[in-house]
């Protein structure tokens, strides 16, 4: 196997919203000055979140959560109990204080209540700490006994602990359109993207993705019919997150990392961050492109529906929650932040990027510490990049032209690893007229594949796709 030059995330049909954002001059000058008592301090959302985990560790279950104000640039600590003494230290180290009824272990055990009660397909929950509740979720699929299960199981908790929201869609993780990473399974192909490029516990080149690929495939291609690049080292999924550690089968490939956020923008990972409630990230992804929302929960739980077993879930916990748009195509993708921070990859989720909806993602922090992998190219730098379209080598899923796929076909996976049906964004269309992430760099594996649950997959190979950014599947058992 030649070397190869494996980048992260890949082109699509970039927001131009998004981009304006990701502009040099958008990050002002901010106020490092500690705060004096009282007196909250002027932070860019990185610092926020770095000025939360801080005040998480050393005041603990005091605090009833934060969020990040960005109208005021300033971070938002709840206090439960009143204590003067962690107010004094939240105002000291430069936060806004704000005073809430509910205390963590209340939020805690009203999220235990609706483990026990309400985990049917479909519904989601995190706690909101702008409104200091938990915000239940509750999609198009639940109706019925089930939605009155979930809809008395909230009133239970009171007005004042809990909310229920509808979501028009349905929870799925998401799969087809874009290039792609590949791998073949018994009646087909499955299909996935690439997160971002790591380096293993053992120094070799590796990258993340959704822990539903790796469950359901053990080597991955960077072409349809193609040889493997890439082996699944640990996989995730139900339970506990949803992350995937994938090492590149040759040890000299070249795993740059960072992230082509299209208008000639090259984003540099530098680090893992944890989210927090109310800042800005950006998503990319080969069916939509570059788009931009908030986060709006952490530690997120969403209970996906099993379709291995009709009367099944999957559950996954401890994810983000975003308003930011993904669709079938975008699953495994990056969530990363303007100066560098990768947060996320793209779990699933319900809507699309015309109506909008709620997108899930696993925090980058966790799945690092799980495998034990590092940000990082082992010093192969950012690689060499080839012209605007021009993708030749890509290290997963190649390009040829702006936007004009090499390598379609991709398979949705039912529950277990089931692969049920195929869509593949091969179509010009899909990459139109966009800002083509990193200007040319190659466009790694962003396309999802839906592949929720353990075992072998049984897809039905691949169907076409055309359009731009039309990337739903066209058989059955798509996501």
């Amino acid at each position: 196997m030649p070397k190869r030059k494996a980048a992260i995330a890949v082109g699509g049909v970039a927001a131009l919203g998004a981009a304006a954002l990701l502009l040099p001059n958008a990050n002002a000058s901010q106020d490092k000055a500690s705060g004096a008592a009282g007196t909250a301090r002027t932070l860019k959302a990185a610092d926020a979140s770095d000025l939360a985990a801080q005040l998480q560790k050393a005041l603990g279950d005091a605090l009833a959560g934060s969020y990040y104000d960005s109208s005021k640039q300033q971070l938002v600590v709840n206090v439960a109990s009143g204590d003067k003494n962690v107010i004094v230290q939240a105002e000291k180290a430069g936060a806004a204080v704000r005073q809430v009824d509910n205390s963590t272990a209340e939020l805690e055990s009203a999220a235990r209540t609706l483990k026990s009660r309400a985990t049917v397909p479909g519904t989601a929950w995190a706690v909101d700490p702008r409104t200091n509740k938990v915000v239940v979720t509750a999609d198009s699929t639940v109706t019925g006994a089930k939605w009155d299960r979930v809809q008395s199981t909230v009133r239970g908790l009171g007005s004042g602990m809990a909310t229920l929201k509808r979501s028009s869609g349905s929870f799925k993780t998401f799969v087809s359109g874009g290039d792609a990473i590949f791998s073949q399974v018994q009646g087909g192909n499955v299909r996935c993207s690439l997160g971002f490029n790591v380096t293993a516990s053992d120094g070799s080149p590796a990258f993340l993705t959704a822990g539903h690929c790796g469950v359901a495939a053990k080597q991955w291609s960077d072409s349809q019919n193609g040889q493997p690049i890439a082996t699944v080292d640990q996989a995730t999924f139900p339970g506990e997150g949803d992350f995937s550690l994938v090492k590149y089968d040759d040890p000299n490939t070249q795993a740059p990392s960072e992230v082509n956020a299209g208008n000639g923008q090259t984003v540099q990972i530098n680090q893992a961050a944890d989210a927090t409630v109310g800042q800005t990230v950006f998503r990319m992804g080969s069916t939509t492109g570059l788009h931009n929302g908030q986060v709006t929960g952490l530690d997120a739980t969403v209970n996906f529906q099993s379709e291995t077993d009709p009367n099944g879930v999957d559950t996954v916990t401890g994810l983000i929650q975003t308003n930011v748009c993904a669709e079938a195509g975008d699953s495994g993708g990056s969530l990363f932040t303007q100066d560098g921070g990768a947060v996320g990859l793209t779990s699933g989720g319900s809507g699309d990027c015309t109506s909008g909806g709620e997108t899930f993602f696993q925090p980058v922090t966790a799945a690092l510490q799980a495998t034990g992998a590092t940000l990082g190219d082992g010093g192969n730098g950012a690689g060499g990049q080839a012209g605007a379209g021009d993708q030749a080598g890509a290290g997963a899923g190649d390009q040829a032209g702006a936007g004009d796929q090499a390598g379609a076909g991709a398979g949705d996976q039912a529950g277990a690893g089931d692969q049920a049906g195929a869509g593949d964004g091969s179509g010009a269309g899909d990459q139109a007229g966009g800002d083509q992430i990193g200007g040319g760099a190659d466009p790694s594996a962003t396309a999802g594949g839906d592949q929720s649950g353990t075992g072998e997959g049984t897809g039905t190979g691949a169907g076409d796709q055309s359009g731009a950014g039309d990337a739903a599947a066209s058989s059955d058992g798509s996501h």
